[in-house]
């Protein structure tokens, strides 16, 4: 097989090489096509383009497979903790006991957030979305912080890195409430990573923090199944606002704007909008998949399937398990979690959705899970960036140590060609 593809145009022949990964996939090296051709290609959305080489993360959807650093994410999920996966995307292995403790230790340490920090969300009212006051606290802290992190030293990479794991989830704690109206509270030194982060959003001001230990494992997988997933949306953004040599605060903030929106991390919050939708409808399920089968119904499955996995989503058989042991243990009657139960069987068994692999994906588990949590739907989508917080520090890292080129996309241009001005009096 020759490892060059031609290219004929308008009676010229060019040559490019092709990068094979070392999952043995091919890709087109263009980055001489403009200065040899003077053409550009064009795919909107990027889908076919890729805008880096990276180490952090593979998945195959034909195969629904996802592997971070090369461990399979079925392995992770059962026997490593979140902490332990943060250390590995990040850092490129995981962390011996020493190591980890030391992690731990570290990123305790820089857990406190300057009490002036709370001015900033009291200027939010209850009534702002979640995410826009994540967004907002996340870049504020650069002005905390202002020191920019000098890329070429470890010690100082090091430094920025436990710092934001110390500081994030208590920014997400925050956020949650201040929407419920609680007071502020800080975090447990005692506790573990994500127990701390579930006592620091959930404990009653009058009440002792009660520890659950099927909670905080469904919680555990939850931000190990979102920890990364690529050069999705929000991790492109990262990336390409660090290209600028943005600092990693500021460049986190545009991950956690670009996460927002309801095609991206959006899509667990919009799981629950639709069950409640179908609840306020009487709750007919059967209903809603004959609806979700007819392509001239503007209704959509919202959780079902997923734009890579053209298989089953891999996260999705890994939270199911876990949702099915949260539901159970904490006892809820919900019925608009009975409706996902439903619509979850069906979409199991029914013929149209099995063969078009319709089947439920991990925004699907994701939203049921939080719901039985108690966690606002709104809050959702900063559960998901919580997750995506090692993945987006770890792409930021490897961008900025491989020096890559600012990010400056190319358009092709369908405006007007060149016209002469005209005075204000002749127009």
């Amino acid at each position: 097989m020759s490892d060059k593809a031609i290219l004929e145009y308008d009676g010229k022949r060019y040559e490019f090489p092709v990068i094979k990964d070392t999952e043995n996939e091919l890709a087109i090296d263009i980055k001489s096509l403009r200065s040899s051709t003077g053409m550009i290609t064009i795919d909107p959305g990027f889908k076919n383009t890729g805008s880096c080489e990276s180490e952090i993360t593979f998945l195959d959807g034909e195969k629904g497979m996802l592997r971070y650093r090369g461990y399979a994410i079925e392995e992770l999920a059962e026997k490593a903790d979140f902490l332990e996966v943060a250390y590995l995307l990040i850092f490129g292995e995981l962390p011996n006991k020493e190591q980890l403790e030391t992690f731990h230790e570290d990123i305790k340490a820089e857990s406190q957030v300057d009490e002036e920090m709370k001015k900033i969300l009291d200027g939010f009212p209850k009534s702002a979305h979640p995410m826009g006051v994540l967004s907002s606290l996340t870049s504020a802290l650069i002005a905390f912080n202002p020191t920019s992190v000098n890329i070429s030293s470890e010690k100082d990479m090091y430094h920025a890195i436990v710092k934001i794991l110390g500081k994030f989830p208590v920014l997400v704690a925050w956020t949650m409430r201040k929407k419920k109206g609680l007071p502020l509270d800080y975090g447990d030194d005692n506790l573990g990573y994500v127990e701390n982060l579930h006592k620091m959003m959930f404990k009653k001001p009058s009440k002792e923090y009660k520890s659950n230990k099927i909670v905080i494992d469904a919680l555990d997988k939850l931000l190990i199944l979102h920890a990364d997933h690529e050069q999705n949306c929000s991790t492109s953004a990262v990336r390409i606002t660090g290209s600028s040599h943005a600092g990693l605060f500021v460049s986190l903030s545009a991950g956690i704007s670009a996460l927002w929106g309801p095609l991206h991390g959006g899509a667990n919050q919009a799981v629950i909008e639709m069950l409640e939708a179908i609840k306020e409808d009487g709750g007919d399920t059967h209903k809603y998949m004959d609806k979700a089968k007819d392509k001239n119904d503007e209704f959509r499955l919202m959780g079902f399937g997923h734009r890579v996995y053209k298989n089953f989503d891999p996260r999705a058989r890994i939270i199911k398990k876990a949702a099915d042991e949260v539901l159970e243990d904490l006892g809820i009657v919900d019925p608009i979690l009975d409706i996902a139960k439903s619509l979850e069987k069906v979409a199991l068994e029914d013929e149209y959705f099995v063969e078009r692999n319709l089947y439920p994906n991990v925004d699907f588990y994701s939203g049921i899970i939080y719901r039985a949590l108690g966690i606002p739907r709104e809050m959702f989508t900063v559960m998901f960036a919580m997750g995506r917080l090692p993945g987006w520090i770890a792409q930021w890292r490897e961008m900025r140590l491989r020096h890559e080129p600012i990010g400056r996309p190319r358009q092709v241009y369908i405006g007007k060609t060149y016209r002469p001005f005209k005075p204000l009096e002749e127009r």
